[in-house]
């Protein structure tokens, strides 16, 4: 991990592309902006860690109603014999 100390106004800059700019600081917060292409998604990570979550869990239902539907194929072809 890169530790970097920057001051009120000043930069980072991550690529060609991407500067954080350092907005504020009040007591143990720090406002920062981002600027990014709109194709790069920047996330706080608990939002990013929420969003990987649900895409996790969307996978396993998505996978057990794949697996019903099957079976129902299934149990539907015993029953036409």
């Amino acid at each position: 991990m890169l530790i970097l100390s920057r001051k009120i106004d000043e930069k980072i800059k991550i690529g060609d592309e991407i500067t954080i700019t350092l907005i504020d600081v009040h007591g143990d917060q720090v406002k920062i902006g981002v600027e990014a292409p709109k194709n790069v998604k920047v996330f706080r990570q608990e939002v990013f860690d929420a969003i990987q979550n649900e895409n996790k869990a969307a996978v396993v239902e998505e996978n057990e109603n794949t697996k019903a539907i099957e079976s129902m194929s299934e149990l539907s072809k015993l029953f036409k014999k």
